[in-house]
């Protein structure tokens, strides 16, 4: 299953780093930062760049 995850360039909630959990997926992968004071709500934060990563995985 390809896969893109997203991470807010100010989320302020304890997680580990993106390249930690890369390995649990086995389809296409890819890691998104969206700038610009973006929290852990990306798709009110965020709507164009969620919207984004969802047409785009289709693609992956």
């Amino acid at each position: 299953m390809p896969t893109i995850t997203l991470e807010g360039d100010a989320n302020g909630a304890p997680h580990p780093d993106p390249t930690a959990y890369r390995n649990k997926f086995t389809g296409r992968y890819e890691h998104r930062l969206i700038s610009g004071g973006i929290g852990h709500n990306l798709p009110q934060e965020a709507p164009r760049a969620f919207a984004r990563a969802v047409i785009d995985v289709d693609r992956l």
